[in-house]
């Protein structure tokens, strides 16, 4: 793992990647409360939060001084790695909001975060050589149970065929994306803060012509709730948490940043019941609880072995 290469030690990673987590758990509620206030599809959504979210990583980037110009590289390889990057992206995001309209949002979810580990754990092992020990294999088997049982207790969702062919092509893409990020962090050229803006540019110009067709400015009531609610999207589980997601996944392992990721639905039940009211079941707390001492098993798992493996690096 070379660490120094990128700066990133592996212990501040599991940070960027725990934050990520938790902020893309507010994007759910906040994309309901957009659906609540216009007439706005997922494509059409999608595209507003990369294009936003692409201004903002861009300003960042003009703001930062950096000490020595960074060295671009061949062109073809970083076009490739946008390239990719940008479709495993704008497949991950818009097919989870299209499953979650189709069937549901707890179906949805545990489809999508629910494959994923499995998806990801097969490409690591077939393409990168990582291997999971026994430890590694009950903490994906308790975040997989906290997980169904945290979004399918007491739930009477209607399971929909074409849902969940969705959120199966939203898993598949958010595999590629981390897969791929990781194989990068292993070369030492990931990049992570071109990496970030160069994907977001590709998925807005992906999403583009889909949007336009399904309608790109909404029908609203409420334009100023509408934009704010826009700009938080933007901002906050997209500029940053993007950023921190490149950042954090080159340096920790695949099987692990699939797990850590699980704590988005954690931070949706926990706004669900402090800011929409909803009760506390014993499936959520259960639920929670089981997701987190994965996450926290496999973090600690991780830190210690990159501890015996190198010096850690800041």
């Amino acid at each position: 793992m070379p660490n120094a290469v990128s700066g990133l030690s592996t212990g501040r990673g599991l940070l960027y990647l725990v934050v990520t987590g938790a902020t893309w758990g507010t994007a759910g509620a906040a994309a309901s409360l957009v659906y609540r206030a216009a007439d706005m599809g997922p494509f059409a959504l999608s595209f507003w939060r990369c294009a936003a979210g692409l201004v903002l990583l861009l300003a960042a980037r003009l703001l930062r001084r950096p000490a020595a110009p960074a060295t671009p590289g061949p062109l073809w390889p970083r076009l490739r790695k946008s390239l990719a990057t940008g479709v495993g992206l704008a497949v991950f995001q818009t097919a989870y909001f299209a499953a979650v309209q189709s069937t549901g949002l707890a179906v949805a979810t545990v489809v999508t975060l629910g494959a994923g580990p499995v998806l990801i754990a097969l490409g690591a092992r077939v393409l990168l050589g990582e291997r999971l020990g026994a430890g590694g294999v009950l903490a994906i088997t308790g975040a997989l149970a906290g997980l169904t049982v945290l979004t399918l207790g007491g739930s009477d969702a209607t399971v929909r065929p074409a849902g969940v062919l969705l959120a199966l092509a939203s898993a598949a893409g958010y595999s590629v994306m981390t897969l791929l990020t990781r194989w990068w962090g292993r070369e030492g050229t990931a990049g992570s803060s071109g990496t970030t803006v160069s994907a977001f540019a590709v998925t807005t110009l992906c999403l583009l012509p889909f949007a336009l067709h399904e309608g790109l400015l909404p029908h609203t009531g409420h334009p100023v709730r509408l934009l704010v609610l826009l700009a938080y999207i933007a901002s906050v589980p997209t500029a940053l948490a993007y950023a921190l997601y490149f950042a954090g996944a080159a340096v920790v392992r695949s099987a692990t940043v699939s797990v850590i990721m699980l704590l988005e639905p954690v931070t949706a039940a926990v706004l669900a019941v402090v800011l929409l009211g909803e009760h506390l079941t014993a499936a959520t707390v259960g639920g929670t609880l089981l997701m987190l001492g994965a996450v926290a098993g496999l973090a600690v798992g991780e830190a210690r072995g990159a501890g015996r493996r190198q010096p850690v690096t800041v």
